[in-house]
């Protein structure tokens, strides 16, 4: 029986949805649960958005129960179709917000400009 620690990345198949997470079947004895709360870090309106059953999908290790063969796992912050991290380092530029400080005097100049003109036409 293969082992399966916390942070592993494992492949599964989607065979089913709930209201409250999705259903993996990882091998022929381990299954696991990604609740809704381990899908996306944004409000999860509907799971059929994210994926469909029957679908091969990578998903991260929470909790392994080697007892009953049940898997926690969770999709959140991870891109499951590919396997890789979605997190990415964001590098500061020197510049920082100069750009967008040096711009905002002409785009609201603009946009009064085409405020004006849309009052125009009414």
């Amino acid at each position: 029986m293969k082992k399966y620690n916390v942070d592993d990345i494992i492949k599964g198949k989607v065979t089913g949805i709930e209201d409250y997470g999705i259903f993996v079947s990882v091998d022929d004895n381990v299954t696991g649960l990604i609740h809704i709360s381990e899908i996306s870090t944004s409000f999860v309106r509907n799971i059929l958005d994210y994926v469909e059953i029957g679908e091969e999908i990578q998903a991260k290790v929470l909790e392994y129960d080697a007892k009953n063969k049940k898997l926690k796992l969770s999709i959140k912050d991870f891109d499951y179709h590919t396997g890789k991290s979605k997190r990415s380092t964001i590098t500061e530029t020197k510049s920082g917000f100069e750009n967008l400080h040096n711009s905002l005097d002409k785009w609201i100049v603009e946009k009064e400009e085409e405020m004006a003109k849309n009052q125009k036409k009414q």
